[in-house]
């Protein structure tokens, strides 16, 4: 079976190059981006300025080989890609929680952006806390990293 997607749209970022950006939402806090919606998908964005947070799936269009073990930001063990959120997936999908602050036209301007400039996007969803934010139980490998998310930084091990 062969599934094809096809943006969306394009987000902007000030983050030029993979190498010192943050690497998740939370080490992004004010870091102001847009979302520019191709013009046929526009008319979907009814009612979505209800919503402060929303969120952004996306391709990452820079990953150029896929690896089932990795070091992620956060370790420097490897793991298996499934327990990470590293880019170098067998399917380069991403996933990002940013705060909505308006929509003008086809823009959305977004805060909390930790996405390259330029990534293309696949799908708007409202962020739902009752939906969305379950109590969790246990946080794997990552329990040793708790706190640090906010001031780490990417670095090219995933060019």
């Amino acid at each position: 079976m062969e599934i094809k997607y096809r943006p969306i749209g394009v987000i902007h970022s000030p983050f030029k190059d993979i190498a010192g950006m943050p690497i998740q939402p939370t080490g992004a806090a004010n870091v102001q981006g847009t979302v520019e919606v191709l013009p046929e998908f526009v008319e979907g964005l009814k009612d979505l300025e209800g919503f402060s947070h929303v969120i952004l799936l996306y391709h990452f269009h820079r990953v150029q080989e896929v690896k089932l073990t990795v070091i992620p930001f956060m370790d420097s063990e490897p793991h298996g890609v499934f327990a990470t959120r590293a880019p170098k997936r067998p399917n380069p999908i991403g996933l990002s929680v940013v705060k909505l602050i308006r929509i003008e036209g086809n823009v959305l301007y977004i805060e909390n952006v930790d996405i390259l400039d330029g990534t293309p996007l696949l799908d708007i969803k409202p962020y739902v806390p009752e939906f969305d934010q379950p109590l969790v139980e246990r946080i794997g490998w990552l329990e040793r990293a708790k706190g640090k998310v906010r001031s780490k930084r990417s670095d090219d091990r995933f060019r």
